[in-house]
């Protein structure tokens, strides 16, 4: 879809939406049009505090029913994106009413140039998660943990994070790692947490090859989990979480330079 529009200029802090060329099945419609909304959102090319147009006109201008066009408007709803009130519209909310953890949402933020202040927050929580994480891992790991972990590091050292495959494995071991500390509260992040790490490694080598092996990395923090030292496993999870954070600065910074 191409970018939105700005409404009749009497109609200040509105969006409208861009005609549709193609059309669908409702649920594809739906998601096409959670998308386009989301990312422009999550993006900042629609600000918290605008209102969107009105269900009819959005509708029309985008080619789909108004049933579509409410689903989607649903979706963004439940996940802090936007909020519906009568005679007052459908506006966009503070950055810090959306579920950011949400692996759609954060889908939406890497879509396009995720924002630094995004980006950090993003990392910031895992190097709070992941290294606490790591040292309970390291104290109630069992045999099957070592065992997932150990394959999912295989796998990442066969395929590298440059494919898919690779890059499936490294989210599969950060999982594992979560489940290893048999907190289920810290198990409920998996998705969140393995959604950060997909999206920022892929966001990493979008235009380039990654600037760094990060599997020895892995492999310190796995040898630490396995030897059962939890203060080596927690020191090694935030060496790789900060070095991570590195990288994607570097390659948000050389994207801004390119671009500039």
């Amino acid at each position: 879809m191409a970018q939105e529009t700005r409404g009749d200029p009497a109609s200040e802090g509105e969006s409208v939406l861009p005609a549709r060329s193609q059309k669908g099945s409702g649920r594809r419609l739906r998601g096409a049009v959670a998308h386009y909304l989301g990312t422009a959102i999550v993006s900042g090319r629609i600000a918290p505090g605008e209102t969107l147009t009105g269900e009819v006109a959005n509708a029309e201008a985008l080619d789909v029913s108004r049933s579509a066009y409410r689903e989607a408007v649903q979706v963004l709803t439940a996940k802090g994106l936007i909020e519906s009130r009568p005679k007052s519209g459908t506006r966009v909310l503070p950055r810090n009413k959306w579920n950011i953890l949400d692996p759609t949402v954060l889908a939406w933020a890497f879509a396009g140039e995720p924002d630094i202040e995004f980006v950090r927050d993003l990392f910031e929580l895992r190097a709070i998660v992941e290294p606490a994480a790591a040292r309970l891992a390291a104290e109630r790991r069992s045999r099957d943990d070592i065992k997932v972990m150990k394959d999912a590091l295989a796998r990442m050292r066969r395929y590298t994070l440059a494919t898919e495959a690779g890059r499936s494995a490294d989210r599969e071991f950060h999982d594992a790692l979560l489940g290893a500390t048999h907190n289920n509260a810290l198990i409920t992040l998996s998705a969140s947490i393995g959604a950060a790490v997909s999206w920022t490694t892929q966001y990493k080598q979008r235009t380039r090859a990654l600037p760094r092996d990060p599997v020895p990395d892995h492999t310190r923090v796995f040898d630490a989990i396995v030897a059962g030292d939890a203060d080596a496993a927690g020191s090694a999870m935030r060496v790789l979480v900060d070095l991570a954070l590195n990288d994607t600065r570097a390659a948000m910074h050389k994207d801004a330079v390119t671009q500039g």
